[in-house]
């Protein structure tokens, strides 16, 4: 099954972390995009989420920008007004917002690099979710966050970023319970090191990557309607040849 598999039409999307080029946020947009639903495009880049939400216009795709800091409970409750302000309805919630930033022994890390990683990982998951439930139990939607492969296979030195990403699993399956009985489902991707544009710099073309395509249908298939939809699931998406 290939990500045009799926059909959004007439759903709503927000996505965070869209405001780069070649990233996971910009890839999860278009393809919800491409599916059919229309999209609010998150990210604290006010330029650069402007500019993809016109590259999705010039694809055929109906997106509106929201931009602001998502570790801020009010950026947070204004990407979900500017769904409902500009479609009426939120149907999808992905959290993409996040990344390793603390690379590095623990012991060299600041409080700084300790509090940064947690809120733009976790932080920023549970705000915007947060600020999203009234609307999804509304059309009876979903979230799909990101953890991390890492959570599976611990590796180092990244331990705070681990940490983080544990802690979105833990978030995650938790809030599936909570939300249940309201029919609003809660899952999470896993995926390694995906092929992006900054990876791709940062180690070579020829690494291990998670390929675009293979996490922009892991995504879809979890945000996908039906009577065997998934929740509380955590969804690892490891490199071709891998898992």
């Amino acid at each position: 099954m290939t990500a045009a598999t799926f059909d959004f039409s007439g759903k709503v999307v927000l996505v965070t972390g869209v405001g780069r080029a070649g990233q996971i946020g910009n890839a999860v947009a278009l393809a919800f995009g491409q599916a059919g639903a229309r999209i609010v495009a998150c990210d604290q880049n006010a330029v650069g989420v402007t500019e993809r939400v016109r590259e999705f216009a010039a694809q055929g795709v109906d997106a509106r920008p929201c931009a602001g800091d998502l570790t801020q409970a009010d950026i947070a409750g204004l990407a979900v007004e500017t769904a409902l302000r500009h479609f009426g309805r939120l149907d999808v919630v992905v959290n993409v917002a996040g990344g390793l930033t603390t690379y590095g022994p623990i012991e060299r890390l600041s409080m700084a690099d300790i509090d940064r990683e947690v809120a733009i990982n976790l932080k920023t998951t549970v705000l915007v979710s947060q600020a999203a439930i009234a609307a999804l139990t509304q059309s009876r939607g979903c979230i799909v966050n990101f953890a991390s492969i890492a959570y599976f296979e611990p590796q180092s030195p990244m331990a705070v970023y681990s940490a983080a990403k544990a802690a979105v699993v833990g978030f995650t399956r938790s809030l599936a319970l909570e939300l249940a009985d309201r029919q609003v489902r809660v899952n999470a991707v896993a995926p390694g090191m995906a092929r992006t544009a900054d990876n791709v710099a940062a180690v070579g073309a020829d690494a291990a990557y998670v390929e675009m395509d293979d996490l922009t249908r892991g995504v879809l298939s979890l945000a996908a309607s039906g009577p065997n939809a998934p929740t509380g699931e955590i969804l690892p998406i490891a490199p071709r040849g891998r898992g």
